[in-house]
C-alpha cells in the first residue's frame, strides 16, 4: 500500500509541507513588533475559505474539465514544485520567520536564494502548489480556492511590505524595485 494516485501523492506533499512547517517554526527570533487580530483577520478568512473550497466535497462547484491522468499527474508535479519552492524560501528566512506579519528583534532582510528575484517566493511556492492541486483536484472549487489563498496573499504581503518599508527604508526601497512580489523580476 503506497502513494499510488495523484490525489494520493498531493495529500502527502501537503502533510511534508505541514511538518516541514511546524519543526521549522520552534526557531524563531524574538518579535519585536506585530500586527493587531483584526488586521491578521483580513488574511486568514480568505485563506480559510481557500481551504474550505478545496476540501469540501460538495459536486455543486462542477468539473474543470475531463482531464485524464497526465493532466492530474502535472498537477502533482506542480505542487511539489511549488512546495519545493516555498522549503527553499523558509530555509534562506531562517529564523526571521513568522506565520503573522512581524518584525523580529535583529530582523534582517534576506536577499538570497529567492528572495534574490521574488519579494514574497514562499507565497509564489504555495499557490504553485494549490494550483497543482486544483489541476488535480480537477474542479472549479479548488481554482476558487487559488484565487482566494491569492488575495489572503496579496493583503498579507502588502502588511509585511508596509513593516519592512518602516525597519529597512531606502534598502528595502531598492530591493522591492528589483524584485516582484509573487513573480521573478531579473532585471
Amino acid at each position: 500500500m503506497g502513494l499510488t494516485s495523484p490525489v494520493q501523492w498531493i495529500d502527502a506533499l501537503w502533510l511534508l509541507f505541514g511538518a516541514y512547517w511546524l519543526v521549522s517554526a520552534l526557531k524563531r527570533k524574538k518579535t519585536k513588533q506585530r500586527e493587531t487580530i483584526l488586521q491578521r483577520f483580513g488574511y486568514t478568512l480568505p485563506l480559510a475559505l481557500a481551504f474550505y473550497f478545496l476540501y469540501q466535497t460538495s459536486p455543486i462547484y462542477g468539473w474543470l474539465r475531463d482531464g485524464g491522468p497526465l493532466d492530474e499527474w502535472l498537477g502533482v508535479v506542480l505542487a511539489a514544485g511549488g512546495i519545493a519552492v516555498a522549503f527553499w524560501a523558509r530555509w534562506h528566512l531562517g529564523t526571521n520567520w513568522s506565520g503573522v506579519v512581524t518584525l523580529k528583534q535583529g530582523h534582517e532582510l534576506i536577499r538570497t536564494g529567492p528572495y534574490r528575484t521574488i519579494r514574497h517566493p514562499i507565497y509564489t511556492g504555495i499557490l504553485l502548489a494549490l494550483l497543482g492541486t486544483a489541476i488535480t483536484f480537477g474542479e472549479v472549487r479548488a481554482l476558487l480556492a487559488v484565487a482566494f489563498a491569492w488575495s489572503s496573499f496579496y493583503i498579507k504581503a502588502r502588511r509585511e511590505e508596509l513593516f519592512l518599508s518602516q525597519e529597512f527604508g531606502p534598502s528595502f526601497a531598492e530591493h522591492k524595485r528589483s524584485t516582484g512580489m509573487f513573480l521573478p523580476r531579473f532585471s
